[in-house]
């Protein structure tokens, strides 16, 4: 009978893997990025072992020593990957066996790959929620900058994609620096939750060695163990939350895009996306498409997808680990990567940006912009506001039937819908008085967008 010698784990099997089923049920293809990870726990949990009188010094040291061999050899691209060891774990402890005898096998001692693998998740998804705190920041200063730029740059605003109040590009711009603050807040509350140690809990019921879970959890930088085994070896909220928390960003990172997608097209004109950033057309020269917007909105469906995936994954396990959960790693991973990249794109991108301002200014005077200015006008005058707003109805309709915006009406065009109207109320319709008017926190004016931005780069630094 052929029997499976060639695995760690194999000794209770009577017959060997079969071939597919090898490759099947292997996830060292794609695990293997936790490498640094996994020894990382490796030698924290074997410290504690050394601690607690388990291992000798003389075997802590024997394999502290073999991991550092295998950690270089892995960043050189020398390590050999082999499916036949399932997975990462496997795979390192195979070839620290290798490298130092005995002592290689007494490492797993106190734990199994149920919590190892918990562990090394955790330490990754720390490691990465980190860097892409960096590239988000990156991306909030660019807007900042670009903020600071046009705090005075007159554009629509816009409800229902219709023309409805005159703001500022600055005021726009500091709209998705919020958006993207709430994702930081986000992502830094779930590397909080994460930041748990499950080491220690072994299987499921944990261990009848003298471990010291408070030590293993301190080596690795966690803020405690965990407190239940079962739970510590199954759970998967932080990638869940994680995954949730990347959804909403790129969520917001496609609102981005829509927009930077229509000002860019030429029935707008608003902005200029620098070439570096846009492909051509195979067929039509004229072209300069925003490639780089569009696939970032395009990409936020890949995201919602993986916390889908993950959801659905774990919807129906029972307690404690299941094999179930090798699914888990590619979505987390493809995240990552996903919104590491499109973040990068943007900071990249954000700073090169081109407001076409007499364009911006010359949409603003369209489609009655200061319409509320009017009503607000008409109510400081004593009139009740629904009133007000009758009023700048007809005002309008006049305006929509003689092709002139509010400003253009003469005064006894519009007194004749009000005698409370003065010569002074051409003031109140530009377009600059209509957003110099707005001072309040969180308004539109100039002036406020500044004190806004100067906030936001103290609050980032």
């Amino acid at each position: 009978m052929n029997v499976n010698t060639q695995k760690l784990s194999s000794a209770r099997f009577a017959q060997a893997t079969d071939a597919f089923v090898e490759i099947f049920t292997a996830s060292v293809d794609f695990d293997k990025r936790m490498a640094q990870q996994d020894i990382q726990g490796s030698i924290a949990h074997a410290t504690m072992l050394c601690r607690v009188g388990v291992l000798t010094q003389a075997e802590l040291d024997l394999i502290v020593n073999g991991l550092a061999q295998i950690r270089d050899e892995i960043e050189r691209g020398e390590f050999e990957w082999s499916i036949k060891q399932e997975d990462v774990h496997m795979n390192i402890e195979a070839k620290l066996t290798d490298l130092i005898g005995i002592a290689g096998k007494k490492l797993h001692t106190g734990r199994s790959r149920n919590d190892q693998v918990a562990t090394d998740i955790r330490l990754y998804l720390r490691d990465e929620i980190t860097s892409i705190l960096v590239e988000l920041k990156r991306l909030q200063l660019a807007i900042l900058t670009l903020a600071q730029t046009h705090a005075e740059t007159i554009m629509p605003g816009f409800t229902h994609l219709q023309v409805a109040q005159p703001i500022t590009f600055g005021h726009h711009l500091m709209a998705w620096f919020e958006m993207l603050c709430r994702d930081a807040e986000r992502l830094s509350d779930c590397s909080k939750r994460l930041n748990v140690s499950p080491l220690g809990a072994a299987a499921l019921a944990g261990t009848s060695y003298p471990i010291d879970r408070h030590l293993s959890a301190q080596l690795l930088g966690f803020s405690r163990p965990s407190n239940n085994s079962l739970d510590s070896v199954s759970d998967r909220d932080f990638a869940i939350e994680f995954t949730a928390s990347a959804s909403i960003l790129m969520m917001h990172l496609s609102r981005f895009s829509e927009e930077l997608i229509l000002w860019a097209s030429a029935q707008f004109d608003f902005i200029d996306i620098p070439d570096a950033f846009c492909t051509g057309s195979s067929i039509m020269p004229q072209k300069k498409n925003p490639d780089v917007p569009e696939l970032v909105r395009g990409k936020s469906g890949r995201v919602t997808g993986h916390l889908m995936a993950l959801l659905m994954l774990m919807k129906s396990q029972p307690l404690a680990y299941n094999k179930d959960n090798q699914e888990d790693k590619e979505p987390i991973f493809d995240t990552v990567d996903t919104l590491l990249n499109c973040l990068r794109a943007y900071a990249d991108m954000v700073p090169h940006l081109v407001a076409k301002k007499e364009n911006m200014y010359r949409a603003a005077k369209q489609g009655f912009a200061t319409a509320t200015d009017l009503a607000d006008y008409l109510v400081r005058k004593g009139l009740a506001f629904r009133d007000a707003h009758e009023i700048v109805g007809l005002a309008v309709r006049l305006g929509v039937e003689t092709k002139r915006d509010l400003s253009e009406l003469s005064l006894s065009e519009l007194q004749s819908f009000s005698a409370l109207i003065g010569e002074e109320v051409f003031d109140v319709l530009s377009l600059e008085g209509s957003v110099a008017s707005r001072s309040h926190i969180g308004g539109t004016a100039p002036n406020t967008v500044k004190f806004a931005i100067e906030n936001a780069r103290q609050q980032l630094n």
